[in-house]
């Protein structure tokens, strides 16, 4: 008989796995809490942009689903886990019983200590939006206009690619960060600078070292008194893994839910966490490849086969208009010898973090034509000569570029090589086949070259 998997959440690690679990010998259910079918939440914002319809970010639509054999349920709110009975118990009453539970949860945000954020009856003031689902999107969508004024909360990732947004849909956008540099938990403060000199060049003013305290009809004021005016307030910092589920059904967690080289949850050997929800070796990690890594390993797991996840992989991409970021590892605490190059004119920084010979984080700002490459040699460990490091950190010259050699890795996100993107024919092979593209997106421009496809990327929903 057939194993019963099911999966709670229908985010893209969940739909990953389920990608990976095709042909397996397995009865396999997945419990979406979102009425819409699985989509690619890192590509909302070029949704609010407009650079992509809300259509083409479906990850697998629901006759795909069906047609493995799978059971997709939408709008399937878990309440509880009944871990005596093998259960999963959702908000309506009904029971799910399952041999191999897998928690893809994801993340939940968390709201800022900024008063008057929430009024007196527990709503949200009506000039906040949060931003992380798809009708967090719309919602937002709905709201904007060129000429109106809006403050974004948090200069990470997802932050900046809000902001860049809003700003080409002609909203004077102002970005409040209360490190003291941009991007501070994955870049070190001159490619904070370079990116904060490349958003103030394209029309967005930025707030660092300055915290939001207080939301009032007039404005945002700053805890250094100033006082923004604004028709939006957009919340795009603070969030922490979703924990609630596997805390109350009493499995080990920490920051995520606590899990071995396996993805097995320490405390019960049945129940596995992939994702943003997962912690292995005291990290939890909120980007795609590594979400994508664990689904892979997990799934081969799921099949009775030797795997093991070791998380020393990391790779962040940023998609946005304009502003192009890539960081490898954690260029600023690993240890080993730096190399860098910074050019805030041309609105460039690259920076190198070489250890024993081999490149062990890098982070790129504003050029990312070496970006294959360099993912290429941090993947394999790959012993570098002494001039190589900052060979790797000069552009490319402009009239001589180099093919990008087969092995080349170009999709971080889904760890696709060059080779593997030529051998498709057309851009949506390439996306039913390897799956690039669908995770930041970063890649696309690259894809349609090495297909020969010229045009915007249209990605298929099935």
């Amino acid at each position: 008989m057939a194993e019963r998997v099911v999966v709670v959440g229908g985010g893209m690690a969940a739909v990953r796995l389920a990608e990976q679990l095709v042909g397996a010998d397995v009865c396999l259910t997945v419990l979406a809490d979102e009425p819409h079918a699985p989509y690619n939440r890192i590509l909302l914002s070029a949704v609010l942009e407009g650079t992509h319809s809300a259509d083409a970010l479906t990850l697998r639509s629901p006759e795909w689903f069906e047609a493995q054999g799978f059971d997709l349920r939408l709008g399937a709110r878990v309440l509880e886990l009944d871990r005596d009975a093998r259960e999963v118990v959702l908000v309506d009453g009904e029971r799910i019983a399952y041999d191999r539970l897998v928690l893809a949860c994801g993340s939940i945000p968390t709201l800022p200590p900024i008063r008057g954020l929430v009024r007196r009856d527990g709503t949200l003031h009506p000039k906040v939006h949060p931003f992380r689902s798809l009708a967090d999107c719309r919602r937002l969508d709905a709201a904007t206009h060129p000429g109106r004024r809006a403050v974004v909360v948090g200069g990470g990732l997802l932050g900046l690619q809000v902001a860049r947004a809003l700003s080409v849909r002609g909203v004077l956008t102002e970005v409040v960060e209360g490190a003291d540099h941009l991007l501070a938990g994955q870049v070190g403060a001159p490619a904070g600078g370079v990116l904060a000199r490349d958003l103030r060049r394209l029309g967005t003013e930025v707030y660092t070292g300055a915290r939001a305290v207080r939301m009032t009809d007039d404005g945002v004021q700053l805890d250094n008194g100033a006082l923004l005016p604004t028709d939006l307030v957009v919340l795009t910092a603070g969030g922490r893994p979703s924990t609630a589920l596997a805390r109350r059904a009493g499995l080990m967690v920490g920051r995520g839910i606590v899990v071995d080289s396996t993805l097995t949850s320490v405390t019960d050997d049945r129940i596995h966490a992939i994702g943003d929800c997962a912690e292995h070796r005291r990290r939890t990690t909120g980007f795609v490849p590594p979400a994508w890594e664990q689904a892979e390993v997990l799934a081969r797991v799921l099949r009775g086969e030797e795997a093991a996840y070791d998380g020393l992989r990391s790779v962040a991409r940023l998609r946005a208009t304009g502003l192009e970021v890539a960081v490898l590892g954690d260029p600023r605490t690993a240890e080993g010898e730096v190399v860098e190059v910074t050019n805030p004119i041309a609105g460039s920084h690259r920076r190198l973090v070489v250890h024993g010979g081999r490149i062990v984080a890098a982070a790129l700002v504003g050029d990312l034509s070496r970006v294959g490459l360099i993912t290429q040699l941090y993947d394999r460990g790959t012993i570098l000569g002494p001039d190589e490091p900052g060979q790797l950190l000069l552009p490319e010259a402009a009239d001589a570029p180099t093919p990008l050699p087969d092995e080349a890795e170009v999709c971080a996100c889904a760890g696709v090589s060059a080779g593997e993107i030529r051998a498709c024919g057309t851009v949506a092979e390439c996306v039913d086949r390897t799956r690039a593209t669908t995770g930041c997106g970063g890649c696309a421009d690259v894809v349609r070259r090495l297909v020969g496809e010229v045009g915007p990327v249209r990605v298929p929903v099935g």
